[in-house]
């Protein structure tokens, strides 16, 4: 009966060779090391169809009794670590090469670059211990992220609060929530957009590594709409558009709080870090287009009620009215979307760039 051989590809390093099993679904497998020499046997798709293959490899000098192999759906991977940290010239002991083996190129690397592989790796290996000698440990650690933890846990809960309110009124009155809005839910998002002040104080204390700025574009920005149009406002709290705007904060809000609640405690969802990271790309700038609608509809009022207007001397025209100062923050706030999408965008971007593929 003919014995069957698969293509076996090898690679070494100073203290370990490679071999890649060209064997699909491989199974049955049996694979042992006696006196030097490599015997391997199993069953799978090779180059001859299904079937049983084997092969034995006679290595060229001592190799440690310890073999560790990984079988997938296209092969089947083996690691063999060498008795002395050399280099060797070939594999086999035969000078003669068998026919079914071959150089593994996508892991092949000459004694050169293997050395130099090494003394990088040796190099990495002393700067990280370096570097961990001179880092201090924070004594405090355990108590930031208790804090952070409870922080974003109040602030789910009351955005979820916020969200879960408004979809069942509106799916409960329809469109008449939308006029209500602000007499249902603005207690919970004036507490949810105080507390959020402490984003920005954070930053400032260096407790957290983001940006100051980003954090203030947002936080001033929200409690400008929350607290000047729609708090003093009486005519705006009954407008659709504070459904809206609250509607979208909130779903921001609901997946951006647990994403770094559960970051305090070293756990992660990868649907919810894609939620958090790829949410904001259609709905900051609805929200950002909600509130400037807001802010358009409270001129009139502005200019009628006097609210918040400075009085001037006469001959510079009596007063500055708040509705010019909003139609200036109006460009201020297209500018500071521009700002915070880009923020933002990195911070996607790097969460999500692609990871080179060091050779092994």
């Amino acid at each position: 009966m003919q014995i069957l051989t698969p293509r076996v590809f090898w690679a070494q390093r100073h203290g370990e060779i490679y071999l890649r099993v060209e064997l699909s679904d491989a199974r049955n497998l049996h694979i042992s090391l006696q006196e030097n020499t490599l015997q391997f046997k199993a069953q799978g798709h090779g180059a001859k169809g299904e079937n049983e293959y084997e092969f034995r490899l006679e290595f060229l000098e001592s190799v440690r009794h310890e073999v560790q192999h990984k079988s997938t759906p296209r092969q089947v991977d083996v690691r063999i670590r060498k008795q002395q940290r050399r280099w060797w010239e070939r594999l086999t002991l035969q000078q003669k090469k068998p026919q079914f083996l071959a150089p593994d190129f996508d892991r092949w690397l000459d004694e050169s670059d293997a050395e130099t592989e090494l003394q990088a790796k040796e190099e990495e290996k002393i700067n990280k211990i370096s570097v961990e000698s001179r880092v201090h440990k924070d004594p405090y650690v355990g108590l930031k992220k208790g804090y952070f933890f409870m922080y974003n846990l109040v602030q789910f809960l009351g955005f979820s609060w916020i969200f879960v309110n408004m979809t069942v009124r509106l799916l409960i009155l329809g469109e008449d929530s939308f006029y209500d809005t602000f007499n249902a839910t603005a207690d919970m998002m004036y507490f949810c957009q105080m507390m959020a002040t402490i984003e920005v104080i954070n930053p400032l204390l260096g407790l957290v590594k983001t940006g100051f700025f980003p954090a203030m574009i947002q936080v001033a920005g929200r409690n400008v709409i929350l607290f000047v149009i729609f708090g003093s406002l009486d005519q705006m709290q009954n407008k659709p558009v504070v459904f809206f705007v609250f509607y979208l904060w909130s779903a921001i809000e609901i997946f951006r709080y647990p994403f770094y609640m559960l970051a305090c405690v070293g756990t992660e969802w990868k649907l919810l870090t894609w939620l958090r990271y790829s949410l904001w790309i259609p709905l900051y700038p609805l929200g950002i287009v909600a509130e400037a609608i807001a802010v358009i509809q409270s001129l009139p009022v502005f200019d009628e009620t006097r609210l918040f207007s400075l009085p001037l001397p006469a001959a510079l025209g009596g007063s500055l009215s708040f509705s010019f100062m909003l139609q200036i923050y109006l460009v201020f706030m297209f500018l500071g979307l521009f700002i915070n999408f880009q923020h933002l965008y990195k911070l996607r971007r790097r969460r999500y760039r692609p990871r080179k593929h060091k050779v092994q």
